[in-house]
């Protein structure tokens, strides 16, 4: 999981600086098609690195289960704050930013409380299904 986040986090450039002019003609594409303005870079790269910490949420609750969705996300932090220390001291291509910490932060906290809700759900399902009143058990 760590893995491909330092390939992310350390690229030399911004890892969408080979699309940036393809997201930026669809963009404009959406945009002349009804979509609001407010859809634009910021708005899909903040998306993104939600998106790219969800998986870390998830991981870490089933890796550690006792630990509540408030402890994944300074987690979450805790591997944004050194990617993004990383970044401020290693790449002069790459930019730290606060956005980036609060952003991949709710990506962990969503990730974290996705597999929370999943696993509840399974939960009851098996409590559920070994109810001697439920439908298929004949005792």
């Amino acid at each position: 999981m760590l893995v491909p986040l330092a390939f992310i986090a350390f690229w030399p450039s911004p890892v969408d600086q080979p699309v940036q002019g393809q997201l930026a003609a669809v963009l404009n594409f959406l945009h002349r098609h009804g979509i609001p303005v407010w859809f634009n870079y910021r708005f899909v790269e903040a998306s993104a690195n939600v998106a790219l910490f969800v998986p870390v949420g998830v991981v870490s609750s089933l890796a550690f289960p006792g630990w509540l969705w408030w402890r994944i996300g300074l987690f979450g932090l805790l591997i944004s704050c050194c990617m993004e220390l990383g970044q401020l001291l290693f790449l002069h291509n790459r930019f730290p930013s606060a956005l980036d910490l609060v952003t991949n932060t709710s990506g962990s906290v969503i990730g974290a409380l996705l597999a929370a809700a999943v696993l509840e759900r399974l939960r009851a399902r098996s409590i559920s299904a070994a109810s001697p009143h439920s439908p298929g058990n004949t005792a």
